[in-house]
């Protein structure tokens, strides 16, 4: 049985939300020249219109259904609440095109799941809506109402963006997923090459992708620049992504998953090698585009990540009071370390704690990755009974970790059949659904205003 209907992305209120050398074309034989210019375009374009883009009203009508500005308007308020930074003018033009693009595109695939009599329900969406809610606001979707209409959005707005997706899963469930085969051959070839790459590096990465000619490379270059900045100044990498990605894991904030440097185009694993987790790199050249890279995660293919050990630990920590002196701060931190270095041991630590006037709080269960990273590599080299060297602020208070206990994580098996049967499935049916969404666009009557 297809599974592809378990595996659907939930929604999210992220949803509403080195600078690469560019080389010059080179002369190349008249077949070449034919191949970079299809449409066999001068190279002296004459406008015989206006062609100010600012002069442009944001609106369209796809089919005989309208988007309006107001439409585009609040759809623009989720992106800029996700990012919570300042656009320039230029940056908001640019903007409100691509969210007029995916407003038309929603629109087409709503109309194609009622032509296709695969409609949403206001049920579902209701549904969705509120599990959004839930996950953002606990269980008052009058909250989530009141921050949609306090940063210039609505409801309407995002449920609009929610029965879109619904009905694009709908259609897609229905006319792509039942025909994707894969083979048991296929998958158990993947499984035998996972095997003999084992230990090797595995990278979970994001990207955002954007398509570029040879006419308009520079202003793509400045818009991905522009998108680089935002990112790096807090911007949310999984909407910005969904919003301005053009490729086919855009409707996933850009999540490759993780994969293996030789999966990748070889311009992104140069630079992917050399990333650490939570950098960000961009925009990259790569062939007929540019490309920002987000590092999520790293990983060794098959090996178990000593980060998912769970460990028990003691934090002990000591606080001081307003108006201490530096001297005395210094003073205290020494008699502290020397007396958190001094204790014998996890059973010692709650009588030692009193005694230094420390508080102490016991963590049983507690993952090693979910610790800062800083912390994780010190936490992994320590021996039942350490303590870390001591890190805080005056104000934080100054504390040491304790492990008390450590159960190390299990070999990787890998993933199993069933999992690689499913992701293979998954690539197959996002390749069909660009597709797919690319024939609406060409059958579309689309006015713009």
């Amino acid at each position: 049985m297809n599974t592809f209907s378990t595996r659907l992305s939930s929604l999210g209120l992220s949803a509403f939300a080195t600078i690469g050398v560019v080389f010059a074309p080179v002369a190349a034989s008249a077949q070449q020249a034919a191949a970079d210019n299809p449409l066999g375009l001068p190279d002296e374009v004459n406008m015989l219109g206006n062609d100010d883009p600012n002069m442009r009203k944001a609106t369209a009508i796809v089919n005989g259904q309208v988007i309006t500005g107001t439409d585009v308007d609040q759809r623009v308020a989720l992106v800029l609440s996700a990012s919570q930074n300042q656009i320039s003018p230029a940056e908001l033009q640019q903007l409100r095109e691509r969210v007029l693009r995916n407003l038309i595109d929603e629109t087409l695939q709503i109309q194609e799941a009622e032509a296709q009599e695969i409609p949403v329900s206001q049920d579902q969406i209701n549904q969705t809506y509120a599990r959004v809610a839930a996950q953002n606001f606990g269980q008052e979707t009058q909250k989530m109402d009141e921050y949609l209409l306090r940063i210039g959005s609505s409801p309407a707005s995002l449920k609009r963006q929610i029965h879109g997706e619904l009905a694009w899963q709908n259609i897609l469930g229905r006319n792509i997923a039942p025909f994707i085969n894969v083979s048991e051959e296929e998958v158990n070839e993947t499984m035998k090459r996972l095997e003999e790459s084992r230990g090797t590096d595995e990278y979970r990465l994001g990207e955002i992708y954007m398509s570029a000619t040879t006419e308009n490379q520079q202003s793509k270059l400045q818009t991905m620049q522009q998108i680089l900045e935002q990112l790096q100044q807090g911007g949310s990498f999984q909407a910005y992504a969904r919003q301005f990605s053009e490729a086919s894991t855009a409707p996933v904030g850009g999540d490759l998953g993780f994969v293996r440097l030789g999966q990748l185009p070889v311009e992104l694993a140069q630079v992917a090698q050399e990333m650490q987790p939570g950098q960000l790199v961009g925009p990259i050249p790569i062939p007929g585009g540019f490309s920002i890279l987000y590092l999520i995660d790293k990983r060794q293919v098959l090996m178990a990540d000593p980060r998912d050990a769970i460990v028990s630990l003691k934090q002990i920590s000591i606080n001081f009071p307003a108006g201490i002196s530096e001297e005395q701060v210094g003073s205290r931190i020494e008699a502290f370390t020397q007396g958190v270095q001094a204790i014998r041991g996890c059973g010692d630590a709650d009588d030692a704690a009193a005694a230094l006037g420390a508080d102490i709080v016991t963590n049983d269960q507690l993952a090693v990755r979910q610790l800062p990273d800083q912390l994780q590599t010190l936490v992994l080299r320590l021996q039942i009974g350490q303590v870390t060297p001591p890190f805080g602020s005056i104000e934080d208070g100054v504390r040491v970790l304790m492990l008390c206990g450590r159960d190390d994580p299990q070999g990787d098996t890998g993933p199993s059949f069933e999992e690689l049967m499913a992701q293979k499935e998954d690539e197959r049916i996002n390749k069909r659904a660009q597709r797919y969404l690319r024939d609406l666009r060409n059958d579309a009557y689309i006015e713009y205003n």
